[in-house]
């Protein structure tokens, strides 16, 4: 019975090849599988008058040979032909012994994908074809069945701005699921330190590490203590945001939305870059990102600095998730509605009451809510989601 080829057992070199001798056979049939029925490779009288003086076989009738040698004998069976380069260097003719060549050149793992060499010379080894291709193994259904399961991110986790009112709730929902967590704040020492002291008495790992992540020399410096303290980081939370403080536009200044944009979305690309790279030589790892549902229907007024950083971090996102899916790296976002913590202490109270009465579910969303869909982001139920922002606002807005 046919089998699958053990990708594992293939090697960078080898290389497979066939030998063929073109007839005239050969070409009748081409012609009529394909309909190129070109003078040029069938009348030697029309051929005669070309520069070429003799009947040329058809180009992709030699390169189709490249096709046996895939499909048969390098990787053979299972063996998907996904891209080919082709270079016709010389024609070749009625007679003409072809040695048709496959080399190993690259193996991706991951993708099970082979970068081959093709070449083909004829019986006076001139090469009369040379170009590269890509080939995908395929898994047999019943051998993937029991495959081992993708790799797990490490279970050290870095939370921006953890000492907050929904990063507190993130940081103890993690502790609580079994996660090593460092908690980063900016100002609020004596609350991390509290915060870090009640999740090691409860039984929980964590520390806490003062840094600015909207620069870079924060940004290293938190991972380096992070890793430092427990080992490589496999789950990062961007949750960092300063405090609003609505202002009409007349008021605002470009500074004020700046340091919005320098806080979520240069911290968060600092930092996802950073820990993308040790994330991918894991195979695994989880980007979350705290945006808000004030980037979805009729923006909130006076939030400008506010909305236009989280709308930026939710685009970021997206195109994160799409460069580092092939790298087993997951990236989502969750996205509170009005959440009751300091971040929204301007907020009138009755404002805020309306805004719960408006509320399908008829309150606020609270830390834990949000800290819960961070929980399910980054566990291994959610390993083939990326890209999805997961909406926390009670109804409040329904996609």
């Amino acid at each position: 019975m046919t089998t699958f080829l053990d990708f594992d057992a293939l090697k960078v070199g080898d290389c497979r090849q066939l030998t063929r001798t073109i007839t005239d056979a050969d070409i009748r049939k081409f012609v009529d599988l394909t309909g190129d029925d070109n003078p040029l490779h069938l009348d030697p009288k029309f051929a005669h008058q070309t520069a070429f003086k003799d009947i040329v076989v058809h180009g992709m009738l030699g390169a189709s040979f490249i096709s046996t040698v895939i499909g048969t004998k390098l990787p053979g069976p299972g063996a998907l032909w996904v891209s080919q380069t082709l270079d016709f260097l010389l024609p070749v003719r009625l007679g003409d012994e072809l040695t048709v060549m496959c080399t190993v050149l690259k193996k991706h793992d991951r993708d099970r994908l082979l970068e081959l060499e093709t070449r083909i010379v004829n019986q006076h080894q001139q090469t009369v074809l040379q170009g590269q291709g890509k080939v995908k193994m395929l898994v047999e259904r019943a051998a993937a069945a029991v495959q081992p399961s993708r790799a797990e991110p490490s279970r050290v986790a870095v939370v921006t701005g953890g000492a907050g009112g929904i990063g507190e709730a993130i940081c103890r929902r993690l502790a609580h699921d079994g996660y090593s967590v460092v908690l980063n704040y900016q100002g609020s020492r004596d609350r991390a330190q509290r915060i870090v002291e009640e999740l090691g008495n409860a039984g929980g790992r964590a520390f806490a590490v003062q840094a600015d992540v909207s620069t870079a020399q924060g940004v290293e410096h938190l991972l380096e203590q992070a890793q430092r303290q427990f080992g490589p980081v496999g789950v990062l939370v961007n949750n960092a945001s300063p405090r609003i403080h609505p202002k009409a536009l007349a008021e605002t200044d470009w500074a004020d939305i700046q340091h919005h944009l320098d806080v979520q979305v240069k911290g968060a690309f600092l930092l996802s870059k950073l820990c993308a790279a040790e994330m991918a030589t894991q195979g695994a790892g989880r980007i979350v990102n705290i945006t808000s549902q004030v980037t979805e229907g009729t923006p909130s007024l006076h939030w400008t600095g506010y909305a236009v950083a989280k709308a930026a971090l939710a685009m970021l996102s997206k195109n994160l998730a799409a460069e580092l899916g092939p790298r087993g790296v997951t990236v989502n976002c969750v996205a509170p509605g009005m959440t009751e913590t300091s971040l929204i202490g301007d907020v009138a109270e009755k404002q805020q009451m309306m805004i719960a009465r408006q509320t399908p579910l008829r309150r606020l969303a609270q830390p834990d809510d949000v800290a819960a869909a961070v929980a399910y982001l980054v566990s291994d139920d959610a390993r083939h989601i990326t890209g999805h922002t997961l909406d926390v606002n009670g109804g409040m807005v329904m996609s």
